[in-house]
């Protein structure tokens, strides 16, 4: 009897204690929606998007477009571990700065390349491919061991990968003709290129900054026309001193990897691609990833090779910088069947001539 009533006198006094935490919890539950965000329960992945978000020092402008974030966030880590959890890959993807972004959203300002309508005339008629009858091609070559390679660059919040491109290709000649190499300016491609068919972060073509940069008597460097990722008002061309000058461009015969691969043993060719969820987490390896050839992105080839397991790939320069991928450098796999190569590598490729 002693014993019957020390358990109900207990569960008396808990009652109030109970109630408290009830009303504490609903109080809680009100509070975070009046504010616009919903309760997630304990999860690692919480800590981890924090962790990303002091990382790449993000912050979001309330907290209804935090919870977005996230959800894309969570979206694309598991997007990661499933590909790299695949067997058979020979590349790797990995969570980098772009993260909390849809692909329709990277690839909205992160890439940057469109071909117009109707092509510009190339200055030699786009009859003309010099390395047609090169023969003594390589097995792989790596223009970065030759010096013709600046550091990785990045464009930014600014859709100017095809004014990189073409500013790595011009890098990368001039090292070869002159035995110099110099940094150049793609903010004034981006500034001053806009009489038709480039326009700074809103898209352009490298064939359209090639004859720019003929026409325009040379390309000043980038240490006195640096990069801001954003489009001014062209400075006085007067006062740039132009001394890095080019004689014109080539297109690489279109849909043929043998006749880019003979271009890149030559020199560094400005190409378009593809980019999808793939390539905006690209990690390490070569890229053997399915792809479509709708060309929104712009990079550099500065090289070709075959890995240690037999791929054959192309090595590309990148303009996102040194975090993304291969410290900012892709490989793409080559000869593949597709004519016109892995995400239409081989397609729209062209170089600056002397």
């Amino acid at each position: 009897m002693h014993c019957h009533n020390t358990i109900n006198f207990m569960a008396f006094t808990k009652k109030p204690q109970l109630i408290l935490l009830l009303v504490s919890f609903i109080l809680g539950l009100w509070a975070s929606r009046a504010d616009g965000r919903s309760l997630h329960p304990a999860s690692p992945l919480l800590s981890r998007h924090e962790q990303w978000m002091a990382q790449h020092g993000r912050t979001y402008k309330d907290a209804m477009e935090k919870e977005r974030r996230f959800a894309i966030f969570k979206s694309n880590v598991e997007y990661v571990e499933s590909s790299n959890s695949a067997l058979g890959k020979d590349y790797k993807l990995k969570i980098n700065e772009f993260a909390d972004l849809t692909n329709e959203e990277f690839r909205a300002f992160r890439n940057g390349f469109r071909r117009p309508k109707t092509k510009i005339g190339s200055t030699k008629d786009g009859t003309s491919f010099r390395y047609a009858n090169f023969t003594n091609v390589p097995s792989s070559i790596d223009w970065r061991n030759k010096g013709a390679v600046t550091p990785v660059k990045d464009q930014g919040r600014c859709g100017s990968c095809w004014a990189f491109s073409a500013v790595a290709a011009v890098e990368g000649l001039i090292k070869i003709t002159t035995g110099n190499l110099i940094s150049l300016s793609e903010q004034e491609l981006v500034d001053c290129d806009v009489d038709r068919d480039d326009h700074g972060c809103d898209n352009g073509w490298m064939d359209g900054a090639f004859e720019f940069i003929q026409k325009n008597n040379g390309l000043v460097t980038e240490a006195k026309y640096p990069y801001n990722g954003s489009k001014g008002a062209c400075k006085a061309k007067a006062s740039l001193g132009h001394t890095i000058k080019i004689g014109g461009y080539e297109d690489v015969p279109v849909n043929d990897e043998d006749a880019l691969l003979k271009a890149v043993a030559n020199q560094p060719v400005s190409v378009a691609v593809d980019i999808n969820q793939n390539l905006q987490f690209y990690s390490s390896g070569v890229f053997t990833g399915k792809c479509k050839t709708d060309h929104d992105h712009a990079v550099t080839i500065v090289g070709y090779g075959k890995s240690a397991n037999g791929m054959k790939y192309w090595l590309a320069k990148n303009s996102w910088g040194t975090g993304w991928g291969e410290e900012g450098y892709v490989r793409i796999q080559r000869e593949v069947h597709a004519k016109e190569g892995l995400c239409g590598i081989a397609t729209l490729a062209s170089y600056p001539v002397a």
